[in-house]
């Protein structure tokens, strides 16, 4: 069957601990949905906040829906902003870092299983 739901109706949690600095995250899509392959979660980085700098042995995929900033691996820094997409190989080391006046907001899609 299928599932609708709107922004409302999803907790938004913050995110703590070392390494991660003013991210929220509200978990879209998932198991407890019916969700048979694939996680959604929407991410907020507010301005000077940064996610993790972590690797882990899945891909996932990334859409920017709004605001700016870099995504980090070991080997450089990219601009990214709203309607790019991207996308993290298995064991890639990453970060997004909000670097610009207004909330960095994404959807990440990882494998339900994580």
């Amino acid at each position: 069957m299928m599932v609708i739901k709107t922004l409302d109706d999803i907790p938004k949690k913050g995110i703590e601990g070392v390494g991660v600095e003013a991210v929220s995250k509200q978990v879209l899509l998932s198991q407890s949905d019916g969700a048979l392959h694939f996680t959604m979660r929407r991410f907020e980085i507010e301005p000077g906040g940064f996610s993790f700098y972590h690797t882990h042995d899945f891909e996932h995929e990334i859409y920017i829906l709004a605001g700016e900033g870099v995504v980090r691996n070991d080997h450089s820094e990219t601009p990214i902003h709203q309607d790019m997409v991207i996308l993290v190989m298995p064991n890639e080391i990453h970060q997004i870092i909000n670097r610009g006046q207004t909330n960095l907001i994404f959807i990440c899609v990882v494998p339900t299983a994580t």
